[in-house]
């Protein structure tokens, strides 16, 4: 085992389990709250049952430890950074489509008023 500041056992696994798996999820799970409108405090509450799926599965199929505060923050944060970031590629979409009168998209992740 090498213990590292982000991973428990390794790198591949921790960019296996929780970058491919947790963070695809996750950029599915805001791409969810958007289109259904929902509030990033929903979105956030998501990612932390999300979270200890991914716990469990470096516990499961990599021999991680289940019950661990400091990885389950590692964990919850890489995965909360790419739920916020799916919500608001498709929040953009959605405010430069709905209100296309008044917005454009600007980007990936924004939007701005026309004629700005």
């Amino acid at each position: 085992m090498e213990n590292g500041l982000l991973w428990e056992v390794s790198i591949s696994e921790f960019i296996f389990v929780t970058i491919i798996l947790g963070g695809g999820t996750a950029w599915m799970t805001g791409r969810a709250v958007a289109q259904t409108w929902r509030t990033p405090l929903q979105l956030a509450w998501y990612m932390v049952i999300l979270g200890f799926a991914v716990r469990f599965i470096h516990f499961a199929l990599f021999e991680g430890t289940l019950l661990s505060g400091y990885y389950f923050v590692v964990d919850f944060v890489v995965i909360l950074i790419f739920a916020f970031l799916g919500m608001r590629f498709t929040r953009a979409g959605q405010i430069a489509e709905q209100y296309s009168f008044a917005f454009t998209r600007s980007g990936p992740f924004g939007w701005r008023q026309k004629g700005n």
